[in-house]
């Protein structure tokens, strides 16, 4: 097989692949050693370049996929006649970020975080291919985990989970232990400021608006 074939050959398996395919699979699929395939693919993307085409290929978790590049999004969709897909909720935007940073988790997790029942969300979410099962964890009742996909990767622009951006410095924030605390200290009727009329104190119960926050329902 000479370069162009071998280049042809690699368009051809990941353009019908349709997912990301993995440099091994690609080279076994090509008859090529998986070195050659992955220097193919560079070829292929930088021919894609100089052509301008429209067309690109994605690096997704260690493996390549061939795509429209994101400026023919809309003219792909009305080729297609497909219908623009409801934005996500707040709620999922939630779920995905919890999801995202503390993978594999449990729905139980999640709704211990939201503070709300969230089964619907998640199931949502995994009927969309943002999410998926990751297994049953060795717990009791051995409940499945979930954890975000390729899909996920694919529609927030990274190649990999770890190209997540750095959570916000937790200075000053309260943490869901001292929360805890805060909430059975006033279940069990503990005076705060608002009861001895101290505004300089330190009371046990949460600030107005902390409070307000975590009984809303998001």
């Amino acid at each position: 097989m000479n370069y162009a074939e071998g280049i042809a050959a690699v368009e051809a398996v990941m353009f019908a692949y349709g997912d990301p395919i993995s440099p091994e699979k690609l080279a076994e699929a090509t008859d090529l050693d998986v070195e050659t395939a992955v220097k193919l693919v560079d070829h292929l993307e930088r021919q894609y370049n100089v052509r301008e085409s429209g067309l690109t290929i994605l690096r997704i978790n260690n493996g390549f996929q061939i795509a429209a590049r994101r400026e023919f999004a809309d003219n792909v969709k009305k080729a297609l006649e497909t219908k623009r897909q409801q934005p996500l909720s707040q709620a999922a935007m939630e779920v995905l970020a919890i999801v995202a940073y503390n993978q594999p988790v449990t729905k139980s997790f999640v709704e211990q975080v939201r503070g709300i029942d969230s089964s619907s969300v998640v199931n949502s979410l995994c009927e969309r291919g943002l999410l998926e099962e990751a297994g049953r964890l060795d717990l009791p009742g051995r409940p499945i985990s979930y954890r975000t996909t390729d899909t996920f990767l694919r529609c927030f622009g990274l190649s990999r989970i770890e190209e997540l951006p750095p959570l916000p410095d937790q200075e000053g924030q309260i943490d869901f232990d001292e929360l805890a605390e805060l909430e059975k200290e006033r279940e069990l009727g503990y005076p705060d400021s608002s009861d001895t009329g101290d505004a300089g104190s330190d009371g046990g119960g949460l600030p107005d608006e902390t409070a307000e926050t975590v009984s809303e329902d998001e």
